[in-house]
């Protein structure tokens, strides 16, 4: 471990990248102290994620310097990080699904007997770093087996394991419950007792305050300030961030909800356990949420209504006509479109461009003839989603896996009302999107609404589900504990109906 009479283990000075016609980061500067939490915060785009890739060497800095435990350092990429003891849990997992969770633990490093891997050292090692963390996961499950929040666990016992001096930590609680959180902030104390600096990046500001030591703020790629987290609250965390007040975090809801236009009734998974016996109503211009606790099935619920999951039984009525969503593909021609919680495996095609990324979803409106594609209405079409979802990219050309996580979703979200839906399903939609960038896509999700059509949006914010729904599904344990009238909810009520099976 780093000594602690160091001021600082990690030191970045004066960070500079430029990439063709943008300037990435402009002399920013972060420093972290041993056994300390240092947030970064800032808006999508301003610059967060490429500052750790030039830490970690996936990019090579243009100017500035970099010093770790007091000697200065330039890792050609993240494995050397990794074996320098700075290792990092993203926020978008990147396992391999169909090993074992101890597999994606010592991958690349397995404890050898011989010539042979020793498959009892592996699983002694995983269970001891699971012990020391109170994690309960068989070390031999296979990882597509796991829930969001479990796959999270095993990435920070990975990090653990590296016996690494500092551990970036990006939006680590944006799939976690409650529980799972404090479980997560009791592994932090601990590390910070081993003399560990935390560079934690999170949107959530009560998290930020409640967890954080100092916090380093960056807008548009330049540093803004560093300032200790007693002296700071959420409104000025804010203002730093956007560069302006933001006097309500929603805006004024102006959808007035109609007709019913979905009807589902009893709706059974094929596969169990998942949910079973869930029936709702769902209005013409609204928005009707679905709260939960990690387990309750509101993902497996989205993914059925939209042809992904088989149905068991029960029926989806669209305008009192039975309908049978068996594929996305039938989905997408009742009306329907999705946007996925897991937003690099499900929703992107990170290699391709934002064009692509953009109009994938739509490609039959863009044929002339035959499988030819007209480019001018495709590039129009996207030039429509950067400008409508205000998406910080270079060009179209752009490679979407160089977008913050941020502006790859608002592409995601802008692809899907292309297609114009009638029924738009949203898993998390703001799931590590900065406070400024989720204003405007709750102004849009109000905006569509009052256009007519019927949205379902999965959260587990509750004051998202309270400041932008007109009701709320509360799913427990695979049933429907309960619907609620957003405006005379609370809480407090929601928790108890989360928790009723």
């Amino acid at each position: 471990m780093a000594s602690s009479s160091a001021a600082y283990i990690l030191e970045m000075k004066n960070i500079t990248k430029r990439f063709p016609g943008v300037i990435a980061l402009q002399n920013v500067s972060l420093k972290v102290k041993p056994g300390t939490v240092h947030a970064l915060m800032g808006e999508n785009g301003a610059g967060k994620s490429t500052l750790m890739k030039c830490l970690f060497g996936i990019y090579s800095m243009d100017e500035g310097q970099i010093l770790f435990d007091g000697k200065e350092v330039a890792f050609e990429n993240s494995k050397q990080a990794l074996e320098n003891g700075v290792s990092m849990v993203h926020q978008e997992l990147n396992q391999v699904r169909q090993r074992s969770v101890m597999d994606n633990i010592w991958l690349g490093r397995y404890p050898k007997k011989g010539v042979f891997i020793d498959e009892k050292k592996m699983y002694d090692s995983t269970l001891e770093i699971f012990k020391s963390l109170d994690i309960h996961i068989d070390p031999r499950r296979r990882v597509s087996t796991l829930s969001v929040s479990e796959m999270q666990m095993v990435e920070i016992a990975k990090a653990v394991s590296y016996q690494s001096k500092v551990i970036v930590m990006d939006e680590p609680t944006s799939s976690l419950t409650e529980k799972e959180v404090e479980h997560l902030f009791n592994i932090i104390h601990r590390l910070k007792k081993d003399n560990i600096g935390i560079i934690y990046i999170s949107h959530k500001m009560e998290e930020i305050l409640k967890i954080s030591d100092e916090v380093t703020i960056m807008r548009d790629g330049q540093y803004i300030t560093t300032k200790s987290a007693k002296e700071l609250t959420t409104d000025e965390i804010i203002r730093l961030m956007v560069g302006r007040d933001l006097s309500q975090r929603f805006p004024s809801k102006t959808n007035k909800p109609g007709d019913v236009i979905l009807k589902v009734t009893n709706l059974t998974a094929e596969t169990q356990p998942s949910f079973s016996n869930v029936s709702f109503e769902l209005r013409k211009g609204e928005i009707l949420g679905i709260a939960g606790l990690v387990g309750s099935k509101r993902t497996e619920l989205l993914e059925s209504l939209f042809g992904l999951r088989a149905i068991q039984s029960g029926t989806i009525e669209l305008h009192g006509r039975v309908i049978k969503n068996n594929s996305p593909q039938e989905a997408i021609k009742n009306g329907f479109a999705l946007v996925t919680e897991e937003r690099r495996t499900t929703g992107i095609y990170p290699d391709l461009s934002v064009g692509f990324n953009s109009i994938i979803a739509n490609l039959r409106q863009y044929r002339t003839k035959g499988l030819f594609v007209s480019d001018r209405k495709a590039s129009s079409d996207t030039k429509w989603v950067i400008d409508a979802m205000k998406v910080k990219t270079p060009s179209q050309k752009t490679p979407i896996r160089s977008l913050s996580g941020g502006n790859q979703q608002k592409v995601i979200i802008g692809r899907w009302l292309l297609t114009k839906p009638e029924i738009l399903l949203l898993d998390e939609p703001t799931r590590g999107i900065d406070v400024g960038a989720k204003f405007e896509i709750y102004q849009l999700i109000n905006k569509l609404a009052e256009e007519g059509k019927g949205i379902i949006m999965v959260s587990s914010e509750m004051p998202e589900l309270l400041g932008v729904t007109d009701r709320i599904l509360v799913m427990s344990n695979g049933r429907a504990a309960g619907i609620v009238d957003t405006a005379a909810t609370s809480q407090e009520e929601i928790m108890r109906l989360s928790a009723m099976y």
